[in-house]
């Protein structure tokens, strides 16, 4: 993971992590239990490894989530393969890493804009990565009205960009399956233009 991060050391990469606040841990739901927010678009595939992202969650995460039971925000927006999508091997890795006494503690993931690669890479390995009931656990939340259903607006930070992909949603839904392209060129494209050319979403699987 990462062709930059051999050029880093390994508190550098960890400097990243913190400088682009993938990971932090941010108000409550509405059961009251402490919520883990991960903006997938932050996070730099390319410049740490996952050795380096395994330490910075043993020293800055893990230990606030060891008492109690939490619940996981992981906003999907605008991750793309090539630049936030740390690969399959990474994910189970950072998944064995985690201890266990924080896997039980976990109750909820909520999965933010997920599309339907994201959804059907999880429904394909999903069950064979993450292992002890999390699979299970995930819940796909396609707009953020739904996602306040579950947590506490007032405390919970989220980038502009993610709202107004929500907006984008709300005029093109079919973006959702993967079948209306996030193109801006084809959003401008001319009335007569054949719809049956216009291209496949690709965001990226995770």
């Amino acid at each position: 993971m990462g062709s930059l991060s051999a050029r880093l050391s390994l508190s550098d990469q960890m400097k990243v992590i913190e400088k682009l606040e993938v990971f932090k841990i941010q108000g409550r739901d509405k059961h009251g239990r402490k919520v883990l927010r991960i903006i997938g678009n932050s996070f730099p595939a390319r410049s740490v490894s996952k050795e380096a992202l395994n330490e910075y969650l043993r020293e800055n995460i893990f230990p606030s989530l060891e008492e109690k039971p939490f619940s996981i925000v992981y906003v999907h927006t605008d991750v793309h393969r090539s630049e936030n999508f740390p690969g399959i091997s990474t994910l189970r890795s950072i998944y064995d890493a985690i201890p266990e006494n924080v896997k039980n503690n976990l109750e909820a993931v909520h999965f933010v804009h997920p599309g339907l690669q994201a959804r059907l890479f999880l429904a394909t390995f999903g069950r064979l990565l993450f292992t002890g009931g999390l699979y299970k656990k995930v819940n796909y939340v396609t707009r953020l009205e739904f996602l306040w259903d579950q947590v506490r607006r007032n405390e919970m930070e989220i980038p502009e960009f993610v709202y107004d992909h929500d907006e984008e949603l709300e005029f093109r839904p079919m973006m959702d399956y993967g079948i209306e392209s996030d193109h801006p060129r084809v959003y401008g494209a001319p009335p007569a233009m054949d719809s049956s050319v216009s291209m496949y979403s690709m965001r990226c699987i995770a």
